[in-house]
């Protein structure tokens, strides 16, 4: 049964589960309903309920070092560059509009796989040109990121993002991260305002 995470919690994933070895991370989100607003900045962004782009979501992971740096850019892994380095992190494509239930995107990590230099996995969604579009996430809702094991399927956490992000035009949803032998999972639920994962990166440069 699944943990459900609260913004700022954590979690042993790998305590207890000798065998966990492939996580999938699952990242999800639907647009707000048009006209949802009655009106005022959603609205006017919208077109007033009766049009506007689809917001296209993107996921990205950053795979950093011990000092929190992304020391590659082949460690940056979204639409662009879906394997890491290492081949431990795939990527397996883009979706343009988070229409649907489910899963939007999914990413899978394969723990054995990671390179022994890669100290936390950070998991990130951005808006594909926001600043062009005019878009942020106040036009996002039900925004969510589970990981489960490859192996047994089972989902071992859930973490809903329940904070108003109007006015944010990038996600860190959570961290995967090494401690000693185990790994662990942070659900950190913080709104940015980078307008594309370059400005993302940059940040751990």
């Amino acid at each position: 049964m699944a943990v459900n995470l609260v913004k700022g919690q954590k979690i042993d994933l790998t305590k207890g589960r000798s065998s966990l070895s492939s996580v999938m991370v699952g990242l999800g989100w639907d647009p707000v309903k048009k006209g949802k607003s009655g009106g005022g900045f959603l609205s006017s962004l919208l077109g007033g309920g009766g049009g506007g782009a689809e917001v296209d979501c993107d996921a990205s992971v950053l795979l950093l070092d011990a000092n929190d740096k992304l020391t590659a850019k082949e460690n940056l892994v979204y639409f662009g560059n879906k394997t890491s380095k290492d081949r431990s992190v795939v990527h397996s494509g883009d979706n343009l509009t988070g229409a649907g239930a489910g899963d939007d995107e999914v990413i899978t990590v394969d723990l054995r796989a990671v390179s022994p230099s890669v100290h936390k996995l950070v998991f990130v969604v951005n808006i594909y040109q926001a600043k062009q579009r005019k878009q942020d996430f106040g036009l996002i809702q039900n925004a969510f990121i589970r990981l489960v094991d490859n192996s047994s399927k089972e989902e071992l956490v859930h973490y809903d993002l329940t904070d108003s992000y109007a006015g944010k035009t990038s996600l860190i949803l959570g961290e995967l991260y090494r401690s000693g032998e185990e790994w662990k999972f942070s659900a950190v639920g913080e709104g940015t305002t980078d307008v594309d994962i370059s400005s993302i990166a940059n940040k751990y440069a």
